[in-house]
């Protein structure tokens, strides 16, 4: 493998692995501040045990994710260090804002969140929790800000060779992150609510503490069936947005090769072959396509081949199509994850409803176990899709990968901290699991268990007490 393989490999496993705890701050963050809201409002204790029990598995994550999060800094300076001197006076604004005042302020509330549930006033107490989830969803934002400067280069100026910003406002509104962040930040919210329904589910089936994981299903499944549809629905925004941002990726993601029908349909399944630049084994719905794009059930969209046409006289010769099967595939794992997990979350809804939560769903609570899965796919899937479709570019039509990669550093030395990363990614994955198991055993009265264990069922006075 060569550095620009190398590196990418590089980063995309440790993004990927980075990713799957993003998601879980948010996600859950956003929960307990629902669950301690209902506390303060209710003044029931139950939710204030539940904001607690959360919590734990919430800092947990927290503590993993940070760790993670750390070397996505350093390899920007490491392994794409051209990279980073031709953006970095665009790129380094919003990751300053992230580090320097949605980081400090999650990080700030969540100590005095710890720390305060008997220090504070209630009120007092309960904005720390909202303040933390508002940090964790403004960290996404000022990242995204940066990401969507890849996808859609706005507010820059080019001077002796290097992109300097030169309005911070375009930057922020910038279309691309318009319909990337509430796509990202419900797709975050999702992933919160399928794991603590997942982890309910299990408690449910044992039996163990039922009136307690059962209101935690209840809030979760709703949570993450509005979450689910408002994905859907931003998803479909932003796929209507590259038909006119970048239509490359639009195309590799239907694997269209040549200009599409009028209506076009929306290829469900196909057997790419990128040598010959043909599919075959093609089921299609008609006309979908085209609404997908449009909103209406007519239009066409342009082909890859007519496009690398068309980028070659505006950006010179080279290969402009992306890898098309991962494009491609990516795209339709993302969708029937995401369809999957609203059906499930549509039917935990109506079971807690119907109050038939705990009557023969057994199966259905092994899926929703197994569901817990689902939005990390999903969310995985989107993102390979997204950076994997903007190949070749670094920067969208500024700058390609391959310019991108540090020319002092060896492909032994990347190869080398590849494996020391996953490595150390890996310990710390296990190390989460664990934790999370071990206060998932313990649940939310672990004192109260610890009783039961020890408590002599055949003692005298609580047979003849009737126990």
């Amino acid at each position: 493998m060569d550095m620009e393989m190398l590196s990418r490999i590089q980063f995309a496993s440790t993004t990927i692995f980075h990713f799957f705890f993003v998601p879980i701050t948010i996600g859950l963050a956003f929960f307990i501040a629902i669950l301690e809201t209902m506390y303060v409002v209710k003044g029931e204790e139950r939710y204030k045990d539940m904001a607690k029990f959360w919590g734990k598995l919430f800092l947990i994550n927290f503590a993993v994710g940070v760790v993670t999060g750390i070397i996505q800094e350093f390899q920007f300076g490491m392994n794409w260090s051209n990279y980073s001197r031709f953006v970095g006076d665009v790129f380094g604004a919003p990751l300053a804002v992230e580090a320097l005042l949605a980081f400090f302020l999650e990080s700030t509330f969540i100590g005095l969140w710890i720390f305060g549930w008997e220090r504070l006033s209630k009120k007092v107490h309960l904005l720390c929790i909202w303040l933390v989830s508002f940090g964790t969803t403004m960290s996404a934002f000022w990242i995204l800000v940066a990401n969507s400067f890849m996808q859609r280069p706005v507010g820059y100026q080019m001077v002796n060779g290097r992109a300097e910003m030169n309005d911070f406002f375009a930057l922020i509104t910038n279309g691309q992150v318009l319909v990337e962040f509430p796509h990202t930040v419900f797709g975050a919210l999702a992933t919160g609510a399928f794991l603590v329904a997942g982890i309910s589910a299990w408690k449910l089936i044992r039996k163990q503490d039922v009136p307690f994981f059962a209101t935690s299903f209840k809030y979760a499944t709703t949570i993450g069936l509005i979450t689910s549809l408002l994905v859907a629905l931003y998803g479909h925004a932003q796929a209507q947005y590259l038909v006119g941002t970048q239509p490359m990726k639009m195309a590799a993601s239907e694997g269209l090769w040549n200009q599409s029908e009028d209506p076009a349909p929306w290829t469900v399944f196909a057997m790419i072959d990128p040598e010959t630049k043909t599919n075959t084994m093609e089921v299609k719905i008609p006309y979908l396509l085209s609404f997908l794009s449009y909103s209406k059930f007519e239009g066409s969209l342009k082909g890859m081949n007519e496009l690398q046409a068309e980028y070659e006289q505006l950006y010179g010769p080279g290969d402009y199509i992306p890898p098309v099967s991962t494009t491609f595939w990516s795209f339709r794992i993302m969708v029937l994850g995401g369809t999957a997990m609203i059906l499930l979350a549509m039917y935990g809804v109506y079971l807690t409803a119907r109050k038939k939560l705990e009557k023969g769903n057994t199966i259905f609570m092994k899926l929703m176990v197994a569901a817990i899965s689902l939005p990390f796919i999903s969310n995985t899937a989107g993102w390979i899709m997204t950076e994997i479709g903007r190949q070749p570019w670094t920067v969208f039509g500024l700058m390609t990968t391959k310019d991108s990669i540090s020319p002092s550093v060896t492909g032994g030395e990347v190869l080398f901290s590849l494996i020391s990363f996953t490595v150390i990614y890996t310990i710390l994955g296990i190390l989460q699991v664990k934790l999370f198991v071990k206060e998932i055993k313990k649940g939310p009265y672990p004192k109260l268990e610890a009783e039961a264990h020890t408590h002599d069922p055949f003692d005298k006075e609580d047979v003849t007490n009737g126990s």
